[in-house]
């Protein structure tokens, strides 16, 4: 049987994380979205609260340190922190089928042909209702936290990748979980991805 990698963008209260458990679970593949952090500070040594406190925050100074041909011990932490879960995802793949969530998952495996990458998006009045229901944040500030936190994923998405966030091109897969739910979405993110691993297959034959 061939892998395949499933990563995972996402607009908050699109619903990304329950989908990305769904479609693990549909798959019977194991899942990384907070996991990651757990695995990036098994690996690297770094503290799994510092991990978190620079979750799919972009630097300033990242390709500017690398273009002055700076070396690991001379960038500045968050980009050390980035480069240490780059490389956990890399090593996370290296293990077999997976679904991924955020942090530039498809940009880290990009060289690899196992990789379907998908991005959810969903209209602004659900992902309000989502997340005031049922992520418990709060209603009179809720448009705003919503752009900030779409925001800063679309940054460090743009700034580390070289690419635009939430863009078709960026993608294999574009899908609104409005349309189809919750569980309708993560069922027919599954079914692509069963098409595309049968797609491997067949090459490889």
């Amino acid at each position: 049987m061939s892998n395949v990698i499933v990563t995972i963008g996402r607009l908050y209260g699109s619903g990304g994380r329950k989908i990305g458990e769904l479609v693990a679970k549909e798959l019977g593949v194991p899942f990384y979205d907070k996991e990651l952090i757990t695995e990036t500070a098994k690996n690297s040594g770094y503290c799994e609260e510092v991990l978190k406190s620079n979750d799919e925050r972009p630097s300033g100074s990242f390709l500017y340190s690398l273009v002055l041909g700076a070396n690991g011990d001379s960038l500045p932490l968050d980009n050390k922190l980035f480069l240490a879960q780059f490389e956990t995802i890399k090593q996370i793949a290296e293990k077999g089928s997976c679904v991924i969530i955020g942090r530039c998952a498809d940009y880290a495996l990009e060289e690899r042909n196992d990789v379907f990458n998908v991005f959810i998006y969903c209209d602004m009045e659900k992902r309000i209702k989502r997340a005031v229901e049922e992520y418990g944040d709060d209603e009179k500030k809720i448009t705003d936290t919503i752009n900030k936190i779409d925001k800063k994923r679309a940054n460090y998405y743009n700034f580390y990748t070289g690419k635009k966030w939430g863009r078709a091109e960026s993608y294999n897969m574009c899908i609104d979980s409005g349309k189809f739910g919750i569980e309708g979405t993560a069922r027919i993110i599954a079914q692509c991805a069963k098409l595309f691993e049968n797609e491997i297959e067949n090459k490889t034959e």
